[in-house]
């Protein structure tokens, strides 16, 4: 019998491949997971339970097709953009943008469904409206959307976000002031929804280019948060191949060294266009260095171009390689000195790329790889590689890699969405050679199935974090759903007060109440319940609205969503060799945890044990402090029992997992 106490730090290797339980011996073995679901790898190698999401707002419609492309001015002015079937709807700072002359409401009767007044309001059956700033009574109509029906010339009624009208027996009396109503901001777009994942895009200040190979280029300008105009722009050019031939319209864009480049027009796949230095819709071509240029790569087979990614160089993704554009000399590009070299012949699917510094990750050609493409060896005596990153966790690309964004702040964090709506997510430090997967099941459920996510978009902050966004797929009452939500911060704060570990939530912070209104868009759901810091019994959604067990003056309610991990086979060595294929048991560990309020832990998911953190003398209805220490668990059963721990939070609470230390013993044969 062997006795051993092996250290289990670090898990920076994150969720790897079922297929790699057998190399034991390897370090990406003992810093990696078998399962890490709804949890995400810090840099210093403990896990923490991601961040829930927060309800914004519906889709137009929820039954099209539906993608978020991001709009970044500036740090205080960026914008997720709602493309649709012929549409853009704007958010801005989590909010919709309206647009209109605000209407006085000026009575609200008690009723189902309720009476709103307004005199010639304008409004007709079926306008997607907001109301705001209700400071004169029925506060439960807060800072929703609806949808109007019954218009009259000065009266309308309302319906939720399920065509169900609105009831107001139960709300608190109206006064005759305070609530205005204004229409969601919405732009007329050359899009369809069977065309819009492939719209590709490229920004510069307040203007951004789209393209697409059915339509020809478009420019999206902004002068105000809701003022936006999609024009044609004009293009100067004296040659040919053209960019304004019919049906020969760019699939690419990008901007690289004050110029903007098209590329894979459907006559020439293989082709770019670059611009004069500095006027973007000039293609006049010439000899002179700031002159516009045409290059088409020269290959044995036609390979379209699918990215173009601009870092300190130009990267040239095809569908049968990787290229790069480089100069004669090291000047910039000018029509006498471009030359394009192929570095690898791995090819890419047609998708959006992500950028991280002077790295390009893309989706090898059948999106289960995922390359980086980057520079290695010293300046001008290196050369380019495209490693595949997920060679110890192609278990979780399977089914092809749709989508990427990434969030530089707080941890470096690659998002992807993959094909059947799972959420990954790559913990990427390539300076500390961290690269770790993990998965993300949102809460919710869609046609029997998880929660399916349809787009993911990043934005940055003054913050310190940037946002991630994205439109989720559900079923809610019975109806398919698609919600713009967005992950909350890390950062909760000191205690549990501030925590949101909901999906699809919405938060409160006011004068202490018994009941929340204005969940309509979880009709019928159950919801988890943070009330003060406190978890709170489960509750269903009725007309809207739940009723509380107790008082609460600070809250998030949305629905539940379990983190989740567990070890590989741990190997802790015995008096003859290894302990792999040797009965084991694991009598007790220890887990440090930090900024830490509940657990459960075992050997598996039907064999786990709840840890306290409150005690008799703590007010069941107040916060339990947050807990930065470690926590001694004995583990029940014997030889039979395995060699893994398990760990897991179904709590609306927070859980970081620092290190395990086991105690084991080995039956040595």
């Amino acid at each position: 019998m062997a006795r051993s106490a092996p250290a289990l730090s670090t898990f920076t290797a994150g969720e790897i491949s079922p297929r790699l339980e057998g190399r034991v011996t390897i370090e990406k073995y003992r810093e990696g997971l078998a399962n890490l679901t709804n949890m995400i790898v810090q840099p210093h190698g403990g896990v923490s339970r991601r961040p829930g999401t927060q309800f914004l707002g519906e889709v137009k419609a929820s039954g099209n097709v539906t993608r978020l492309i991001p709009f970044e001015f500036k740090t205080a002015d960026t914008y997720a953009l709602e493309f649709g079937n012929q549409y853009m709807r704007i958010f801005r700072n989590g909010l919709q943008i309206l647009v209109g002359s605000a209407k006085s409401i000026t009575a609200i009767t008690k009723a189902n469904p309720g009476v709103f007044t307004a005199s010639s309001h304008g409004y007709s059956n079926g306008d997607e409206i907001a109301l705001v700033n209700t400071g004169g009574g029925m506060t439960e109509l807060q800072s929703r959307n609806y949808r109007v029906a019954n218009a009259t010339t000065n009266t309308f009624t309302l319906t939720d976000l399920f065509d169900v009208a609105l009831n107001t027996t139960n709300f608190s009396t109206y006064s005759g002031s305070g609530v205005v109503v204004d229409e969601i901001y919405e732009v007329t777009t050359p899009y369809t929804s069977a065309q819009i994942n492939d719209v590709r895009f490229a920004q510069s200040a307040d203007v951004m280019y789209l393209v697409h190979p059915s339509h020809a280029v478009r420019k999206l300008s902004r002068s105000d948060h809701n003022n936006w105009t999609f024009t044609s722009p004009t293009f100067t050019e004296n040659t040919v191949p053209s960019l304004t031939g019919t049906d020969n319209h760019p699939s690419v864009v990008t901007f690289f060294e004050q110029r903007l480049v098209f590329a894979a027009t459907n006559n020439n796949p293989q082709t770019l266009f670059f611009s004069k230095n500095a006027q973007y819709e000039n293609f006049t071509v010439g000899t002179a260095d700031n002159d516009a240029l045409i290059y088409t790569i020269a290959s044995n087979k036609v390979n379209a171009i699918r990215y173009l990614s601009a870092t300190r160089i130009l990267n040239i993704g095809t569908s049968g390689g990787e290229y790069v554009l480089t100069t004669t000399n090291g000047s910039p590009v000018t029509p006498t000195s471009t030359v394009i070299r192929k570095y690898s012949n791995y090819g890419c699917v047609n998708a959006e790329v992500v950028q991280v510094a002077d790295v390009t990750l893309f989706a090898q050609r059948g999106a289960r790889k995922v390359r980086e493409f980057r520079y290695v060896g010293e300046v001008d005596v290196g050369g380019y590689t495209a490693p595949d990153i997920t060679v110890l966790a192609e278990h979780l690309t399977e089914g092809g890699i749709e989508e990427f964004a990434f969030q530089q702040e707080p941890e470096s964090i690659i998002w992807a969405r993959r094909s059947d709506g799972t959420l990954l997510g790559l913990t990427y430090r390539r300076e500390e050679e961290i690269v770790a997967w993990h998965k993300h099941v949102l809460g919710g459920a869609f046609s029997g199935g998880q929660a399916r996510v349809e787009s993911i978009i990043t934005l940055p902050t003054d913050s310190g974090e940037d946002e991630l966004y994205m439109i989720v797929k559900r079923t809610i009452n019975g109806q398919t759903k698609q919600y713009v939500e967005v992950m909350k911060t890390f950062d909760f704060g000191n205690d549990t007060t501030g925590a949101f570990f909901v999906d699809s939530g919405l938060s409160y912070s006011g004068s202490s109440v018994e009941a929340l209104s204005g969940l309509f868009h979880l009709e019928g759901q159950t919801v988890s319940i943070l009330g003060n810091g406190a978890t709170h019994v489960d509750k269903t959604v009725s007309e809207g609205g739940i009723s509380l067990n107790f008082g609460i003056t600070t809250g998030a309610v949305g629905l539940s969503y379990t983190s989740e991990m567990q070890t590989l086979r741990i190997e802790s060595g015995s008096s003859d060799g290894t302990s792999q294929g040797k009965p084991k048991r694991i009598h007790d560990v220890t887990l440090r945890l930090h900024e830490t309020v509940g657990a459960e832990v075992g050997t598996d998911a039907n064999n786990a044990d709840r840890i306290f953190f409150r005690d008799s003398s703590m007010d069941m209805n107040a916060a339990v402090p947050l807990f930065t220490g470690d926590k001694d668990i004995e583990f029940p059963g014997g030889f039979e029992e395995g060699d893994r721990i398990y760990v897991r939070q179904t709590q609306p609470l927070p859980i970081t997992i620092l290190a395990l230390y086991p105690r084991m013993n080995t039956h040595d044969l």
